[in-house]
């Protein structure tokens, strides 16, 4: 690679964490503190490194190529191939712990413990440690050792039963949203736990599950069951009871237009040039449009009306400050618009001979502390020797010692 990656002048300089996960919610994670400043060190087995590494699209110079996926979430983290199924394997991962702030895996639950490196085991070692354990279904319960992918937890957590239409078999979500929502949800959970660690020098067990992640991002379906019995069903672009708050046509593609409160609507019939609906007895109050009937025969047409024959562009315009109404841009035209650029959200890596790789930036902004998520991922094993001697204090002869042993690649 063009740079090593070092830790960032960010809000976690000083932090360091282990990072063991492999594909998308634990690397994700990690990656994110990495973004704000911590030192990532990304721990891969020799004989079986991170699948992702694997996965397309690909920078490539026609003789060597490198996963884009994998460059994304393992941005900024120092490498190390580490044989955990040796015994000298699993001490250098405990020489590492000593020294280290956090632990992040997302293995199936147990398999840590099988390594003898488990929670119980690195925390007598640590005192201090934030052990961050992303899984499937958690680690207790009867389900706890399930297999889980990002559907696993879409379809379990309650989430794609939600998402369609009506009248359809349901859809999934379009991402990751199990591995996604797991991954925030782990990122609150470590920092809370550093925050506490560095107060008490307590650490603890952070225990995320995807499918508890997606529970909580279920809005209002809970206590719509738990209260009234009602079971939430498709419901396509529209929402279950704000209206209007949907998709609608425009002349060269679709919009969203979500002016339901009676002061946007009020604002939205005189941008529009109506203001007669303003004072229209029918649907002159929020309550009167929210009704289903009444917004399927009189508001949903006017609103319909008011965008057909305009584009995206002359609509946005049109709108600008007054009236919530966007675009439905595609990924290409959120990657080259203006206002993502205004933000910083598409950054870009030197990968030298492979091309530079323009991939998301981070969302959160801070503004004494800035992240950095600008950098490149490792190779495999990249940073081995640099790793175990600042970080486990080993000499050369050591790390010499096991390599030879097969411990390190």
């Amino acid at each position: 690679m063009i740079d090593t990656p070092l830790p960032a002048p960010g809000a976690l300089r000083g932090v360091t964490v282990l990072d063991l996960s492999r594909v998308l919610a634990g690397p994700y994670a990690a990656q994110m503190l990495a973004d704000l400043g911590a030192t990532v060190i990304k721990i891969e087995n020799p004989r079986d490194p991170d699948v992702s590494r694997g996965f397309p699209p690909y920078l490539s110079d026609g003789d060597e190529e490198f996963s884009a996926y994998y460059a994304q979430y393992n941005r900024g983290k120092l490498g190390l191939g580490l044989n955990l199924g040796t015994a000298e394997g699993t001490q250098v991962l405990k020489d590492l712990v000593r020294s280290a702030d956090v632990l992040v895996e997302n293995f199936r639950p147990g398999t840590m413990n099988k390594l003898g490196v488990g929670y119980d085991v690195l925390r007598e070692i640590n005192p201090r440690l934030v052990y961050t354990a992303i899984s499937g279904y958690g680690q207790t319960g009867s389900r706890s050792r399930r297999p889980a992918f990002d559907n696993t937890a879409q379809a379990a957590g309650g989430m794609w039963s939600m998402n369609g239409y009506a009248d359809q078999a349901p859809v999934r979500v379009g991402v990751t949203i199990g591995d996604l929502s797991a991954t925030l949800f782990a990122v609150v959970g470590t920092l809370a736990a550093l925050r506490h660690a560095e107060a008490t020098g307590e650490g603890q067990l952070v225990d995320v599950a995807q499918v508890d992640s997606i529970l909580a991002l279920t809005e209002t379906a809970v206590v719509d069951y738990t209260v009234t019995g009602s079971v939430a069903t498709p419901a396509g672009n529209a929402h279950a009871w704000v209206r209007p708050y949907e998709l609608f046509d425009c002349a060269d593609g679709q919009v969203f237009f979500g002016a339901y409160t009676d002061k946007l609507w009020n604002a939205s019939c005189d941008l529009f040039g109506t203001p007669e609906h303003k004072t229209d007895v029918e649907i002159d109050t929020m309550r009167k449009r929210f009704d289903e009937e009444v917004y399927q025969r009189r508001v949903k047409p006017i609103v319909a009306g008011w965008l057909a024959g305009r584009t995206k562009a002359e609509l946005e315009e049109l709108a600008g400050d007054v009236v919530p109404l966007t675009a439905v841009k595609t990924i290409g035209e959120v990657v080259d618009d203006p206002g993502t650029a205004e933000r910083e959200m598409v950054v870009s890596a030197d990968y030298g001979n492979l091309g530079v790789l323009r991939m998301f930036g981070q969302p959160i902004k801070l503004s004494a502390t800035p992240a950095q998520p600008a950098r490149t991922a490792n190779r495999f094993a990249e940073h081995a020797d640099q790793v175990l001697a600042d970080f486990a204090g080993y000499d050369a002869a050591r790390i010499a010692e096991l390599r030879a042993a097969g411990v390190l690649p």
